[in-house]
Order: structure tokens, then sequence, then C-alpha cells
């Protein structure tokens, strides 16, 4: 990683934080702890907070260490949003940030994806990171009025010491008489609740608080980007 000028002269060279996308896949045992301890930032105070329909709870694991956990609402189905989500290569196009997602590996249900995260910084700088990503599609699951599906994801390779988690996606139908929903090609209308889970730990030499603030922002954003996609995506549909 290395922060610079446009004009190319370095001006910080370090690892630093993995942009919050690839930054962005656990219902693995490390995420699903039934604790219910509160979700608290550095100062212990709880942080719950549901800007433009986004829900992010963060909580102190200690030892540098946080789980973040976060939500929204997509009126469209579970397959819609898979299929953005899993379409790896255009992520770059809709995330803000995003600059390169590469498959480096695809196999049945797994895929190693290479990113790289930009952001403009204040001064002309750019800040960017770099990281591999394991991910593993998993089968759909039925519930009884719905049904699920997830991407487990973890860090092979990358500025985080651990960085590993869950993108979930849960449908609950609805028939077409209910709440006046329209059908749409043919199949009842959705909602998918979208939600992001992961346990969070950078390199002993950068303070966890002092990326809170922005794994916060880049997670809104990147859930806001899928559930605005996912709305174009039905728009093109329903118009043909």
């Amino acid at each position: 990683m290395s922060l610079h000028y446009d004009g190319g002269a370095t001006i910080i060279q370090g690892e630093y934080i993995l942009y919050a996308f690839i930054s962005t896949y656990c219902t693995s045992s490390n995420t699903n702890d039934g604790d219910g301890g509160g979700y608290v930032l550095s100062d212990e105070k709880e942080e719950s907070l549901s800007e433009d329909g986004v829900f992010i709870e963060i909580k102190k694991l200690g030892g540098n260490c946080r789980r973040i956990r976060s939500k929204i609402g997509i009126e469209a189905s579970l397959d819609t949003v898979w299929d953005i989500l899993t379409d790896y290569e255009k992520l770059a196009d809709l995330i803000p940030g995003l600059a390169v997602s590469e498959v480096v590996e695809k196999n049945d249900k797994f895929a190693r994806l290479f990113q790289i995260g930009q952001q403009n910084l204040p001064l002309g700088l750019k800040f960017n990171a770099k990281g591999v990503l394991d991910c593993y599609e998993k089968d759909v699951e039925i519930l009884p009025h719905g049904k699920k599906r997830e991407i487990q994801f973890k860090m092979v390779e990358g500025d985080f010491t651990q960085f590993e988690g869950t993108w979930l996606l849960e449908q609950f139908s609805k028939t077409k008489n209910e709440d006046n929903h329209q059908v749409i090609g043919g199949e009842e209308s959705s909602h998918t609740t979208l939600s992001y889970l992961v346990d969070v730990k950078p390199k002993l030499w950068l303070p966890i608080r002092l990326v809170e603030g922005r794994l916060r922002k880049e997670i809104k954003t990147n859930l806001s980007c899928i559930r605005d996609e996912a709305k174009r995506v039905i728009t093109a549909f329903t118009s043909l």
C-alpha cells in the first residue's frame, strides 16, 4: 500500500486497511457466537446506526479485534441479489473505491479474488490497499416462508491478521395479493434481507480504533450500492 500524490511521489508506505468490500464476506463459528454481548466501540459505548436503511453494529472483542454486523432490506429476490454479489469482476463497476476485482481461481462454489481498493484523500493524496479473498458459495436452504443462502469469505493475504465473515441473504416471499404487491416475471414479489458479518483484526502496528469509522462508512456504501443495483435490475426487467 502507498499514499501518493497524483504525480507519483510516495508520501507514506506501509500496510493499512483493506477496502471494505473484500472487506466486505461468517456465519462461521467465530461470527455466530451467540454471546448476546453489546456491540461497542473502543470507548465501550454501544453503536447501532440506522442510516438510509442500513443497520450497523460494532462489537469490541478485545485484542485489537472487532466484530461488525450490518444489514439492509432490498425489494428484490434472493436470486437477483445473489447474481449481483457473485458477478465478482463487475463489483469494481458497482462499488466506489473498489478499483480492481479479479477472479484468480474459480471452481464449483468457490472463488479466489484479488481486489484493490482506492480512496481519494485530502491534499490530492490517494489511499490504496490490496488483498486476496477466498469465497465459498453455499447451497440454498429452504425456509418455511422463504429461503436463505450465504457466501463465506476469508482473507488469505492482505492487510489484516484476521478478516473473515459472511454475506447472508434471506428472502421472505409474499403472495401476489399480499400488500397489493405486483407479481414480476411470473414470480411472487419478494423482499431480501442482505446481512454482512465480519470479524476483523488489523496487524499489530495499526490500532483498530483508527479504522472503525472508515469500515463503518465503507460497509454502508457497499450495501447501499448493492441495493441500488438490484433496483436497477428490477426496473430494467419490468421495462421490457
